[in-house]
C-alpha cells in the first residue's frame, strides 16, 4: 500500500487551481520523478475539474486510484494512491487535510493561490504519516488486529480439535449416540476438506 501525492486544489469557474502538494515519488527512478510528479499535478486538476461541487469519487488509471474529494465551498483534494490503499482511510485523510486547510488559510486566497504563495506545511507530514494507513487510522488498525485475533483463534480451535477426539473417546459423560453423531460428523468434514 503506497501513497504517491496529496494535493488541495481549488475548483474555480474557468479552471482549476492547484494550491498546494506533497509528492512521494521515491519508488520511480530518478531520472522519471519530475515527470510522474508533473502527471499527478496534471491528473489531481483534471479529476477536479469533471467533477462536481460535493463530490467523493475513485478514479483507476491502471494500478493506481485517484480518490477526488470536492466540498461545496470549491475546495478540493485528490489522493492518488495504488489500488491496495484502502479507500476509506484515503477519503478520510482528504476531509481531514481540508478542513485543517481551509482553517489555516484565508478563503479569500484561494482562487489566486499556487504553492509559492499558500503558507500551509502539512501536506507532507500527512503523506509520510498515511503511508501505513494502520497506524494512521484507528478503524483500519482495530480491524487489522481482529483479523490477527481471528486468525489465531483459528489456530487455537484446530489445536483443541486433536485433543477432543481423545476426551470424547474417553468421556464417561457422553452417551453412545453422542460419541457415534461426532465420529461421524468428524468423518464427513474431513472428507470434505480433503477435496
Amino acid at each position: 500500500m503506497k501513497l504517491y501525492s496529496l494535493s488541495v486544489l481549488y475548483k474555480g469557474e474557468s479552471k482549476t487551481v492547484l494550491l498546494k502538494a506533497a509528492y512521494d515519488v521515491s519508488s520511480f527512478s530518478f531520472f522519471q520523478r519530475s515527470s510522474v510528479q508533473e502527471f499527478m499535478t496534471f491528473t489531481s486538476q483534471l479529476i477536479v475539474e469533471r467533477s462536481g461541487k460535493g463530490s467523493r469519487a475513485s478514479v483507476k488509471e491502471q494500478e493506481y486510484l485517484c480518490h477526488v474529494y470536492v466540498r461545496n465551498d470549491s475546495l478540493a483534494g485528490v489522493v492518488i494512491a495504488d489500488s491496495e490503499y484502502p479507500s476509506r482511510v484515503a477519503f478520510t485523510l482528504l476531509e481531514k487535510v481540508l478542513d485543517e486547510f481551509s482553517k489555516q488559510v484565508d478563503r479569500i486566497d484561494w482562487p489566486t493561490g499556487s504553492p509559492d504563495t499558500i503558507k500551509y506545511t502539512g501536506l507532507d507530514s500527512h503523506l509520510s504519516r498515511y503511508q501505513n494507513p494502520r497506524e494512521a487510522d484507528p478503524m483500519t488498525k482495530v480491524q487489522a488486529e481482529l483479523d490477527e485475533t481471528k486468525i489465531i483463534l483459528h489456530n487455537t480451535m484446530e489445536s483443541i480439535g486433536e485433543k477432543l477426539d481423545d476426551l470424547v473417546s474417553k468421556s464417561e459423560v457422553l452417551g453412545i449416540q453422542s460419541k457415534a453423531f461426532y465420529k461421524t460428523a468428524r468423518k464427513q468434514n474431513s472428507c470434505c476438506a480433503i477435496m
